[in-house]
């Protein structure tokens, strides 16, 4: 498959990471395994056919069973310049929400896990590989 953009740049936009205290740290290191990801895409048209596309992280204690809880945070934005050939609305669409996420995945997992490592957290793993494309179609079929 040939791809029909191409990424002119990436990086991460903003970056969190917040333990209020000691307690709070130590809690969370023996319930970090609780801690789930969430995932948010936003996309903003900038000119010429070149999108922004902001990818949000977020790994925190969803189901808040203590007061006790650390939050973490990122947001990797890529910059692409899409092809004059798309020009079907739901094919932009997959661009942005399954092949940009895709392809930067490594990168954003990455930043992650060493913001998690150097928070404190280094036996924090993501067993699988988020898949944008599965995401994509439970959403969208």
């Amino acid at each position: 498959m040939t791809e029909n953009f191409k990424i002119l740049s990436k990086y991460i936009k903003d970056l969190s990471s917040e333990t209020p205290d000691v307690e709070t740290y130590l809690y969370v290191k023996e319930n970090i395994s609780k801690y789930e990801l969430s995932i948010d895409i936003n996309s903003k048209a900038l000119k010429d056919k070149i999108i922004e596309i902001d990818i949000r992280f977020k790994f925190e204690d969803k189901k808040k069973e203590s007061e006790k809880k650390s939050y973490f945070e990122i947001i990797f934005t890529t910059v692409i310049k899409v092809d004059d050939t798309v020009r079907e609305k739901n094919e932009l669409e997959k661009i942005v929400l399954c092949h940009v996420p895709n392809k930067v995945y490594p990168d954003l997992e990455k930043s992650l896990i060493d913001l998690l490592h150097n928070s404190g957290y280094p036996n924090v793993k993501f067993e699988k590989k988020v898949n944008f494309e599965e995401i994509y179609n439970q959403k969208f079929n």
